[in-house]
């Protein structure tokens, strides 16, 4: 047979006693890896450890294999505000705890002639969950629905991180709007006392002396 050492390096050819002989020594087993080989390839190892550590790697992939699943989200062409930013959060957690999601947009009625609706949805959903997955399968449309998947973009995901924690160090906040523009207007803030505020234009300008006296 040929021998291989515990540590992968090739022995060579040796009768059968030899290599037993050798095992012991080492107080290790001698196990045949590939019975088809000529001549056979047998090598001295722990088994009982092989065996151990291999059933912890099949259960180790069993339990990732277990843990990714694909959610689903639907929503509507003519969804409100509100529930398109709850869902949407849905399917942020969803992609943080690994999972995929399938995004699912429902026609009802003439909504059916306007599918460049349902896409403006879709393309929505992903530019507010960009910092946490990408597309995997794009949009497509089957009769009445329209679906896409998503999953976790783990380069994203640090990144995202990565500057909510700078963010946290130096204490920089984003930058916020004052508003929409078409709110109500925000009152100028008052002069402190000790400075004294800018004069104000007249709303029109006096009539010259003498053409107030013609009056």
């Amino acid at each position: 047979m040929r021998l291989v050492g515990p540590d992968g390096q090739q022995i060579g050819i040796r009768p059968l006693p030899e290599a037993l002989s050798i095992a012991r020594e080492n107080d290790l087993d001698l196990v045949e890896v590939a019975a088809q080989a000529n001549p056979p390839v047998c090598r001295i190892m722990d088994y009982g450890k092989y065996k151990y550590e291999a059933a912890q790697k099949a259960k180790e992939s069993r339990r990732k294999a277990s843990n990714v699943s694909i959610k689903e989200m639907k929503y509507r062409p003519k969804i409100s505000k509100g529930d398109f930013d709850t869902k949407t959060r849905k399917v942020e957690r969803f992609l943080q705890d690994g999972h995929k999601v399938k995004v699912t947009l429902t026609f009802r009625g003439r909504e059916m002639h306007h599918p460049e609706l349902g896409r403006r949805i879709l393309d929505d959903v992903v530019g507010a969950v960009e910092h946490l997955g990408k597309v995997e399968i794009f949009p497509r449309q089957d009769g009445r629905n329209m679906t896409m998947v998503l999953g976790p973009d783990r380069k994203a995901q640090a990144a995202s991180e990565r500057a909510r924690r700078q963010a946290e160090t130096t204490g920089e906040v984003p930058a916020v709007a004052d508003g929409p523009a078409d709110g109500p207007a925000r009152p100028a803030a008052p002069a402190s006392n000790g400075g004294s505020a800018a004069p104000q234009e007249p709303a029109s300008e006096p009539a010259p002396a003498d053409q107030a006296n013609d009056g």
